[in-house]
């Protein structure tokens, strides 16, 4: 039970960092490209509580599949609809990798205390820093690799209407709420446990290769 209710609380963190991230990320981007819906309505901001959606929060936190209060973008705001709609929307997952590689860069770190420290809580304390990095960049890998999906209303969709026909765009955004329950219902029966879990693994494997500097540096330590 307490293991339990530890992995909790380390998810809990992980998620209260990489949702608010996410959707500041949208605003942000959308403001900068000159929609500042977002930003009106409190939402380009890093608080949890303008973005969480308690039932998506609910989801995410105990079957790794969720969702945050999407923030209002109105694509009429930008010079060009299209592109800014597909911008704002990378800006997320592209957030939640830079926040997977800043972990993956303090996870590496943390070996250097934990070298010099022996049994004790300081070691603890340590050990305890590297799993909540560690399941920082797990989080933020699985949100970023879920949310391009090219699926409305997922961001990968928006990243689409860059290269498909308008019409057959919106053709298809009119089932976006039919499509998300089918695609939700493929989620939990386990079928893209497979592709998803090989492209995370890719973006694990590019992750290490890029804080291969960290490892450079704890050999010349070491």
């Amino acid at each position: 039970m307490i293991r339990f209710l530890y992995r909790t609380f380390v998810y809990g963190i992980a998620l209260l960092t990489a949702l608010p991230f996410h959707e500041f990320a949208h605003a942000w981007a959308a403001n900068k490209m000159g929609d500042p819906t977002a930003r009106w309505q409190g939402r380009m901001t890093l608080n949890p509580l303008k973005h969480l959606d308690p039932f998506g929060a609910l989801l995410m936190l105990f079957c790794g599949i969720g969702w945050a209060k999407p923030v209002p973008i109105n694509p009429y705001n930008f010079k060009n609809p299209k592109k800014g709609m597909a911008l704002s929307a990378l800006a997320g997952p592209l957030s939640n990798l830079l926040l997977a590689f800043i972990s993956a860069v303090c996870f590496k770190l943390l070996v250097i205390p934990a070298a010099f420290l022996e049994e004790g809580m300081l070691l603890d304390l340590t050990d305890s820093l590297r799993n909540i990095f560690y399941t920082m960049i797990s989080v933020n890998v699985g949100l970023a690799v879920f949310n391009l999906l090219p699926v409305p209303p997922l961001d990968g969709s928006r990243v689409l209407n860059l290269v498909l026909p308008q019409q057959t765009y919106f053709a298809i955004m009119k089932y976006e709420r039919m499509i998300m329950i089918f695609m939700m219902f493929i989620i939990f029966s386990g079928m893209l446990d497979g592709p998803l879990s090989f492209i995370r693994g890719i973006v694990w494997q590019a992750l290490d290769f890029c804080t291969g500097f960290i490892d450079i540096i704890l050999r010349a330590v070491f």
